[in-house]
């Protein structure tokens, strides 16, 4: 039976942690366009060894799968992926940085600072973060990756805006396995080079890194300080609220999504991984292109896997060959899967006005996930009690 692309969060889901379909692979590639570039450019800036980048990805991926049993991915930091990429930081202060996040969401974890946030930072706040991160993905789909190929860009992106408006939802024909086919057929046809396919093959492992004290110090205060408010907006209260909506029956707390967000990053930096998080963003990709259960994101752990094992070494040049439009239609209907989570606030002028504000703000200003929590948090109270002016 066909599932409608934007189902009733009251909707019945289906219970097993693990099954295995074709929906589940479709769905596995629902994050590929926020994440592929992400990779590419950390690696491409720093110099970092991509075996470690990409095996301990997807070795992140499968604990996530096989911790939650839900289509819960994991992404590339995406503050702290930026400041790598525009700086050029080298590998140590990444893996340091990395550590020191991991340490600082344990302490929120195991001493439940991480749920008193939750408590205080309302509903209608948290729909502002994802619908934010919305906008950020659509001028990034519309923007950058949608016109990267000129005019045969837009016209594989027109086609595979059509497949995928035809077949969004339907569980026999999903859209994301043909969407991918069609960029797969592209590139082979229009972009491989077999030299360059034939360098990259070879098994590679990752390598051991120790962080020294003085690189946890200096990517605690470049990285991990500007990252913090992003993720405990995206990464944990909207991940947090993406998972009521679409798990209800699944109660998981702030607290461990926050735990298993800490232990990641507390293992990663010693295998040459860079930092990860959980997302609202990946998880909502995910089930808009048909995950229902954990199967999906170990899936994706295994393209990652099998990348980084055997064709790590010419990872960046390979997978540059994948068309950028079609990674655009992904992350587009990423996009409007998130934005279209703001309807449940559409009946109190209130919750829509502050969600719309702090959309705004996250999406527009340097820092904007850290001004639009806090932002939003004030003004929602202000407005409960009276002191702002605006009618329910």
């Amino acid at each position: 039976m066909p599932y409608p692309l934007f189902v009733p969060l009251t909707a019945p889901l289906p219970k097993r942690r693990f099954t295995f379909d074709r929906n589940e692979l479709a769905g596995a590639f629902g994050d590929l366009g926020t994440d592929l570039p992400l990779l590419i450019g950390i690696i491409a800036a720093s110099g970092v060894d991509s075996a470690g980048v990409l095996v301990m990805f997807g070795l992140m991926q499968v604990f996530s799968g096989l911790w939650y049993g839900l289509p819960m991915p994991v992404q590339p930091l995406k503050a702290f992926a930026a400041l790598v990429i525009a700086q050029k930081l080298p590998g140590n202060v990444i893996f340091g940085g990395g550590l020191a996040i991991g340490v600082a969401m344990l302490v929120l974890s195991v001493l439940g600072l991480i749920d008193l946030l939750a408590r205080l930072v309302p509903k209608p706040v948290v729909r502002g973060i994802q619908f934010g991160l919305a906008l950020q993905l659509t001028s990034l789909a519309l923007k950058e990756y949608v016109p990267a190929d000129g005019l045969n860009g837009y016209l594989l992106a027109a086609a595979a805006f059509g497949i995928t408006v035809v077949l969004l939802g339907n569980r026999r024909w999903p859209a994301a396995l043909l969407v991918v086919a069609l960029g797969v057929s592209y590139a082979l046809i229009f972009k491989l080079q077999l030299a360059t396919a034939t360098a990259a093959v070879g098994l590679h492992l990752p390598g051991w890194h120790v962080p020294a004290r003085a690189d946890i110090l200096t990517g605690a205060l470049l990285l991990a300080l500007p990252q913090i408010p992003l993720s405990l907006g995206n990464s944990i209260l909207a991940t947090r609220q993406a998972l009521t909506d679409y798990f209800p029956e699944r109660d998981i707390r702030v607290r461990q999504i926050s735990f298993t967000y800490a232990l990641m990053n507390l293992v990663n930096p010693f295998f040459g991984g860079v930092p990860v998080c959980h997302g609202s963003g990946g998880l909502v990709g995910h089930y808009a292109f048909g995950a229902r259960s954990g199967t999906s994101v170990l899936l994706y752990g295994g393209l990652f896997l099998t990348l980084g094992l055997f064709f790590s070494q010419g990872f960046a040049q390979v997978v540059q060959i994948f068309p950028l439009p079609i990674l655009g239609v992904l992350l587009l209907f990423e996009a409007l899967t998130l934005a279209t989570l703001i309807r449940d606030l559409t009946t109190s002028r209130i919750d829509l006005t502050v969600a719309l504000l702090v959309g705004l703000l996250c999406w527009g200003l340097p820092y904007g996930y850290l001004v639009g929590l806090g932002v939003g948090t004030i003004l929602y109270y202000a407005m409960q009690r009276g002191w702002v002016g605006l009618g329910k």
